[in-house]
């Protein structure tokens, strides 16, 4: 799916928008029990409750594609026959009124999902009238499509801090207890996908909050297949990577190249309008360090060290490796963040024998709110190294005017 095409259907997350008439699910206590089963009928609840599940449901298919929302697909044979699919399917069928087959869906979460507390597991059924687009794409005709799918939320349950409370009716104050609260979902899914603005029923999404889980246990007892590298490990492995490649052409220089290298293509897919998500793959990788500077010798194993890491046909969303808005450099005791568009004002250079990240200082510096001026003529601020310091896109260690 497109961004396009999850912003259509996250629209329909609201309460005049959707045709979702209940919400279905259970409350799993911390040791895995199912303490209730429940059947929310949306036409009795309060607005406001109608918009706060409406937010939970929508939150399991927001995020950015690659990050946390992970494409997956099944294979003919799984559509065909395979037991995964099945259930989904079945129960997409069923619009959720098989309690057999929920509780068979629930089995499977609660049996792969490791986490501390307790959770609610929510489930929404819709029917989308897919719209048409005219031929001159400026407006709407008569539907050609039928979009039945169901969304998936798992939230967990937290408990609300103590407070201290003011009543104005007699001037008093009064404790405020604890209570469980239903907190966003730190997993959920969609089935099936919304591609082309079809139906699309060898494809799920799957999401998840942290970039630094995938939860592997959960993809594979849901689809039966194996989960995505999370964007955190993806971008560790693609520092490591350049790290280990390119252990003579990766001086400062070097690293600032890669980066506007792969923010420009970033920034050009996005004015082009494609609606395919950019990726990377392996050609792209070994092209963007050949373009910045990397040798002969130095790429003659990248092949091998890309699928070592990534997998031999992985391809990689940029943005999971590099920030395009932010340019950093850090070591044991500083970080330094600035816009990616000044990082040519940073230098390295050994001054008297000493290791220093200088930065132009054109206009006003201040430390901590106060303005400083400089002595003598040099407007540049000196950071000493005594440790190796590292960018957004690879570990560098400076020496002179190169790194080693």
């Amino acid at each position: 799916m497109t961004d396009k095409e999850f912003a259509e259907i996250k629209r329909r997350f609201r309460p005049e928008k959707n045709n979702i008439t209940k919400v279905i699910g259970c409350c799993v206590s911390p040791t895995k029990e199912i303490i209730s089963r429940f059947t929310v009928p949306m036409t009795l609840l309060p607005d406001e409750q109608k918009e706060w599940l409406c937010k939970l449901l929508k939150k399991s298919i927001s995020g950015s594609v690659g990050r946390n929302l992970m494409n997956i697909e099944f294979s003919a044979e799984q559509v065909e026959k395979g037991e995964e699919h099945k259930l989904l399917s079945d129960i997409r069928e069923s619009e959720l009124e098989n309690e057999e087959l929920l509780d068979s869906l629930y089995e499977k979460i609660i049996s792969s999902y490791a986490v501390d507390g307790g959770y609610l597991i929510l489930l929404a059924y819709d029917r989308y009238d897919v719209p048409a687009f005219s031929k001159n794409d400026e407006g709407l005709s008569d539907s050609t499509e039928m979009f039945r799918y169901f969304v998936c939320s798992v939230c967990p349950i937290k408990m609300t801090k103590t407070a201290l409370g003011f009543s104005t009716a007699d001037g008093s104050f009064h404790d405020i207890g604890s209570d469980p609260a239903v907190a966003a979902p730190e997993i959920g899914f969609m089935f099936p996908c919304f591609d082309d603005r079809r139906t699309n029923i060898y494809n799920a999404v799957f999401y998840t909050r942290s970039t630094k889980e995938s939860y592997p246990d959960v993809v594979g007892e849901l689809f039966g297949t194996t989960a995505m590298m999370p964007a955190a490990e993806q971008k560790e492995t693609f520092c490591n990577l350049v790290s280990d490649a390119t252990s003579e052409s990766r001086n400062l220089e070097f690293v600032q190249s890669v980066h506007g290298m792969i923010s420009d293509m970033i920034t050009e897919h996005k004015e082009s309008h494609d609606p395919e998500p950019l990726m990377l793959d392996k050609n792209d990788v070994r092209r963007v360090l050949r373009t910045c500077g990397a040798g002969d010798e130095e790429m003659e194993g990248f092949d091998e060290k890309f699928e070592s890491g990534f997998g031999e046909s992985t391809e990689i969303p940029p943005q999971n490796i590099i920030d395009p808005k932010q340019f950093e450099l850090k070591n044991s005791y500083m970080t330094v963040k600035m816009d990616p568009q000044y990082s040519f004002m940073v230098d390295a250079k050994v001054v008297d024998g000493v290791k220093y990240i200088m930065i132009r200082a054109d206009e006003g510096v201040e430390v901590n709110g106060i303005s400083i001026h400089f002595d003598g003529e040099e407007p540049a601020v000196r950071l000493p190294l005594s440790e190796g310091i590292e960018d957004t896109a690879a570990t560098t260690a400076v020496s002179g005017n190169k790194t080693e």
